[in-house]
C-alpha cells in the first residue's frame, strides 16, 4: 500500500503557522491535524492558542478538545489518534495537514516512533516534583539516556514523564524504533528574534485583553489545581502564580510571561533546526504563495 502524502506546517509561538494552515488546507482541498500538546485539551483556548470557533469553522480540524483536563492524554494515545485522523482524511481524498509546534507531537507522526504507553506515576511524580532543574537532568541522564538526549532540558513535564516512562521498564516514547507511515513534506515558519519577540508580546497583549486571565479563574473554579495549572506551563503557569498573588501586578505577569514565552520559542527553534530536511519559508515574502509552490513541486516528486 502506497504512504500517504502529508504535509507537515510547524514553526514557533506567534509565527503564524495556525493561520498559514489554514489558508493551504482552503486553497488546496485540506483538512488540519492539529500537533499540540495543550490543545486536545478541552477548556484551554486563549491559554493555549487554540483557532477561535470562527478560524476552525472555515476548514475541519482534528485533535482539538478531545480529553478533560482530569484525564492524563499520552503521546501515545496522540499518536494513534492522529494516525486515524491523517488516514480517514486521506481516504476521503483530502490532503491532510500536520499543524503545530510541539516538537514531540510533531515528531511522533513524522518519524513514526513505535510508542508504549506507561500510566501515571503519582508517588514518584511527587518525588520529583521536589528536584530542581539540574538534578531532574541528571536522573534523565543515568536513567534514560536515549531521552536525555532528545529532550528539551528546559520543560521540567517532558523530563519527569521520560523518568516515569523508564521507571516503568520500558524504552523512552521517543527511542531508536521508527516506522515511518507517510511520506513528509515539512514547511517551516519562523521570524528573526526581534520580530518574534515583538509578535509574542502583542500577542500576549491580545490575550490578556481577550480575557486570558478569566479562562485560568475559570478553570480554577471548575477544580482544575494549581498544580495541573503548573503543569501545563506557559500562561496557565504564570497566571495561576499570579491569582495567587505571587506575582504582584498585571505588569509582573506580562513582563515574567514574555520572557518565558521568547524562552520557549527559542528552545523551539533549537528542537526544529535539527532536522535538515524542514523547508523554511521567507517570512517577508509571499509565503503563502511559496508554500503553494514547493507543496506542488513536491508532489511531483518520485516518492521512494
Amino acid at each position: 500500500m502506497r504512504s500517504p502524502n502529508l504535509v507537515v506546517i510547524l514553526g514557533t509561538n506567534a509565527s503564524g503557522k495556525s493561520e498559514l494552515g489554514i489558508r493551504l488546507a482552503n486553497h488546496l482541498g485540506g483538512e488540519i491535524v492539529s500537533a499540540d500538546s495543550r490543545q486536545v485539551y478541552r477548556g484551554l483556548d486563549l491559554g493555549s492558542g487554540k483557532v477561535t470557533p470562527a478560524q476552525a469553522g472555515t476548514v475541519p480540524h482534528h485533535l482539538l478538545d478531545v480529553a478533560n483536563l482530569s484525564e492524563y492524554y499520552s503521546l501515545a494515545q496522540y499518536q494513534r489518534a492522529a494516525y486515524r485522523a491523517i488516514d480517514a482524511i486521506s481516504e476521503a481524498g483530502r490532503r491532510p495537514f500536520l499543524v503545530g509546534g510541539t516538537g514531540l507531537y510533531l515528531s511522533a507522526i513524522i518519524e513514526g516512533y513505535e510508542l508504549v504507553d506507561v500510566p501515571p506515576n503519582d508517588p514518584l511524580r511527587t518525588e520529583l516534583e521536589a528536584l530542581s532543574l539540574p538534578q531532574l537532568v541528571e536522573r534523565v541522564e543515568k536513567c534514560a539516556p536515549d531521552a536525555a538526549a532528545r529532550i528539551d532540558k528546559s520543560n521540567r513535564r517532558r523530563l519527569i514523564r521520560a523518568i516515569e516512562i523508564a521507571a516503568g521498564g520500558r524504552a523512552h516514547a521517543a527511542a531508536h524504533q521508527k516506522s515511518p507511515r507517510y511520506h513528509c513534506l515539512q514547511l517551516g515558519l519562523t521570524w528573526p528574534r526581534e520580530v518574534l519577540e515583538t509578535r509574542i508580546e502583542k500577542r500576549l497583549r491580545e490575550r490578556l485583553a481577550n480575557g486570558m486571565i478569566e479562562e485560568v479563574v475559570g478553570l480554577r473554579a471548575r477544580g482544575v489545581s494549581d498544580l495541573r495549572l503548573e503543569h501545563l506551563g506557559l500562561e496557565y503557569r504564570y497566571i495561576a502564580r499570579y491569582l495567587r498573588g505571587e506575582l504582584a501586578t498585571l505588569d509582573d505577569l506580562r513582563h515574567e510571561l514574555v520572557i518565558a514565552i521568547r524562552q520557549f520559542a527559542k528552545s523551539q527553534i533549537t528542537w526544529f533546526k535539527r532536522d535538515p530536511r524542514i523547508f523554511w519559508l521567507d517570512p517577508f515574502g509571499d509565503y503563502f504563495q511559496a508554500a503553494c509552490d514547493r507543496i506542488r513541486e513536491w508532489d511531483r516528486e518520485p516518492k521512494l
